[in-house]
C-alpha cells in the first residue's frame, strides 16, 4: 500500500479540519477594524466674534497637548492666584482624576505584558505508587526542577489591538484629568469672583443702613419738634430694619462661599477663612482673532476622542475571535527521584510544543461579541460629535453673554448715575420741606436697587470671563492662531 493509498481516507477528514483555518486566513485581510481618526469640522472663527463673515470650515485635528497657560493670572489678583494654586495641591477631585489615570497606565502596562514572552521558574516533589513504579506497588520519589517558556504569536492582531485600547483609555483618563484640574480651577476663579462681588454689595448695604440711620435720625428729630407725624419715623424705621437684613443675608451667602473655597482648595471650612478686601481685580478682554480651531484642545473633547479610537481598536479585538490563537512553548529542567542527583546531566528534561486553537461553533459568541463591539464604537461616535456640539455651544454662549453683558452696563451705568442725582436732589429738597420723606424713600430704594444691579452686571462678566476661559480649554493667550497652525 503506497502513500497515496494510504491517505486517501483520511482526506476528507482533513478538508473538514483545515477549512475553517484556510477561511479565518483567507478573511484576515479584509476584516480589519476602522483606523480612520475622527476629526472636528468646525467654521474658523466663532459667530460671536466675527458675526459678518461667512461660515468657513475647516478640519482640525485634536491638540489636547496644546499648552492651556496659567489664564487665571490675566485676573491680576494674588490672591486668586494662591487659591488656585492651592486648589492644584490639595483638590481631592484633581487627587482622584490623577488615580484613575495612574490605574489606566497600569492596565496599559498589564495589557503590554501579554505580547511579551512569558517565562517562570518551577520546582516540586511527587510521591506515589503505581502500575509503573518499581516492584509494582512500591512508592517512589519524583523530584524536579526546571524552566517554562510560552509566547503567543500575534499573528492577528488581537493582542496589539487590545494593547492600543488599554493605551487610548489611559489618555482619555489622562485627558479628564486635565478637564478636572481646569474644572477645579474655573470654580475657584468663579467663587473667589462671586465672593469679591458679595463683599463690594455688602459695603453698598451698609452704606444705605448708615444713610437711613441718618435719615432717621433727622426725620425723629423733627417729630420731636412737631414738624411731622409718627407715622414717618415707622417708615424710616422700616426702611432701616429691611436693609440690615438684606445684609445679614449677604454675610450668609458670602460665608457659604468661603465653604465652598475651602473644599475646593482641600481645606477645612472650620479652619479657612478670606479677609474682605476691595474688589480690584481685572477684568481680561477676550480678543477678536480667537480661531473656533481652538476648541480641539478641549481636554473633554481629547478624551472623547480617545474613546471613538479605544472602540475602534476593541472592534478589532472581536474581528481576531474568528481567527486560530497560536502559542509557543518550551520547557527545560531536570528530574530525578534522589535529590542529590537532581541536577546531573542525565535527569535533564526538555520539550517544545506549539499549540494552535480555532473555536468552530460557539453558539453565535463571536458574532454577539462583534456587534457588541460595534455598538459601542458607534456609541463612542455619537458621543464625540455630542461633545463638539457641546464645546461650541459653550463658547457660543459666553461669548454672547459678553458681549450682551457689556452693552448692559453701559446703559445700567446711565440708570446709576441718574438714581445717585435723584437721591441727592431729594434729600436736599426734603432737608429744606420741599418733598415728602416719600419721595426721599423712594429715591434711596431705586439708587440702591440700581447699584446693585449694577454689581450684579459686573459680577456677571467676571463669571462669564471664566466660563468663556473654561469652554476654549484654556487660556487665549495660549491659543494663538499660530499655534493652533502648528498644533493641527
Amino acid at each position: 500500500m503506497n502513500a497515496n493509498t494510504a491517505l486517501r481516507p483520511m482526506r476528507p477528514i482533513l478538508r473538514a479540519t483545515l477549512a475553517p483555518l484556510f477561511a479565518a486566513l483567507v478573511l484576515v485581510g479584509c476584516a480589519t477594524a476602522p483606523t480612520d481618526i475622527p476629526v472636528v469640522t468646525t467654521t474658523a472663527q466663532f459667530k460671536e466674534l466675527t458675526p459678518s463673515q461667512g461660515g468657513t470650515w475647516t478640519r482640525a485635528t485634536p491638540a489636547e497637548a496644546q499648552p492651556r497657560g496659567e489664564w487665571w493670572r490675566a485676573f491680576n489678583d494674588p490672591v486668586l492666584d494662591g487659591l488656585v494654586e492651592r486648589a492644584a495641591a490639595n483638590n481631592t477631585s484633581v487627587q482622584q482624576a490623577a488615580a484613575r489615570w495612574a490605574e489606566a497606565r497600569a492596565v496599559a502596562r498589564s495589557t503590554d505584558a501579554d505580547r511579551a514572552p512569558q517565562l517562570g521558574l518551577g520546582a516540586g516533589a511527587n510521591r506515589g505508587a503505581g502500575a509503573n513504579t518499581v516492584n509494582g506497588a512500591r512508592p517512589a520519589t519524583l523530584i524536579s526542577a526546571g524552566a517554562n517558556l510560552s509566547y503567543e504569536l500575534d499573528l492577528f492582531g488581537r493582542l496589539s489591538k487590545a494593547s492600543d485600547a488599554a493605551r487610548l483609555d489611559a489618555q482619555g483618563k489622562e485627558a479628564l484629568l486635565q478637564s478636572t484640574r481646569l474644572l477645579v480651577q474655573s470654580e475657584v476663579a468663579q467663587t473667589y469672583l462671586q465672593l469679591r462681588a458679595i463683599d463690594d454689595e455688602r459695603a453698598l448695604v451698609r452704606e444705605n443702613v448708615e444713610a437711613y440711620r441718618d435719615t432717621l435720625r433727622l426725620t425723629q428729630r423733627r417729630q420731636q419738634a412737631g414738624d411731622i407725624a409718627e407715622l414717618d419715623v415707622a417708615r424710616v424705621q422700616t426702611e432701616v430694619a429691611a436693609t440690615e437684613s438684606d445684609a445679614l443675608a449677604l454675610d450668609r451667602q458670602r460665608a457659604q462661599l468661603e465653604h465652598a473655597l475651602a473644599l475646593l482648595t482641600g481645606e477645612s471650612a472650620s479652619s479657612f477663612g478670606l479677609r474682605t478686601e476691595p474688589w480690584t481685580t481685572a477684568l481680561p478682554t477676550i480678543p477678536a482673532g480667537v480661531p473656533a480651531t481652538v476648541l480641539t484642545r478641549r481636554p473633554d473633547v481629547s478624551a472623547a476622542q480617545a474613546g471613538v479610537l479605544a472602540a475602534q481598536a476593541r472592534v478589532g479585538v472581536a474581528q481576531t475571535a474568528w481567527f486560530p490563537s497560536i502559542a509557543l512553548t518550551a520547557s527545560g529542567g531536570f528530574a530525578s527521584p534522589e535529590l542529590g542527583d537532581l541536577f546531573k546531566w542525565s535527569a535533564r528534561a526538555w520539550g517544545i510544543g506549539a499549540l494552535m486553537s480555532l473555536p468552530i461553533f460557539d453558539g453565535g459568541r463571536r458574532e454577539a461579541g462583534l456587534q457588541s463591539a460595534s455598538a459601542q464604537l458607534d456609541q463612542a461616535l455619537g458621543g464625540y460629535r455630542e461633545q463638539v456640539l457641546t464645546a461650541f455651544r459653550d463658547v457660543e454662549d459666553q461669548l454672547s453673554s459678553l458681549r450682551l453683558l457689556e452693552e448692559q452696563s453701559v446703559v445700567q451705568a446711565r440708570a446709576v448715575e441718574s438714581a445717585r442725582r435723584a437721591t441727592t436732589l431729594s434729600d436736599t429738597r426734603y432737608r429744606n420741606g420741599y418733598v415728602s420723606q416719600l419721595d426721599l424713600l423712594d429715591a434711596r430704594r431705586s439708587e440702591l436697587r440700581n447699584r446693585r444691579q449694577a454689581l450684579a452686571v459686573k459680577s456677571a462678566q467676571y463669571q462669564a470671563t471664566v466660563g468663556l476661559i473654561r469652554a476654549l480649554g484654556g487660556g487665549w493667550e495660549a491659543a494663538s492662531p499660530r499655534a493652533v497652525a502648528s498644533a493641527s
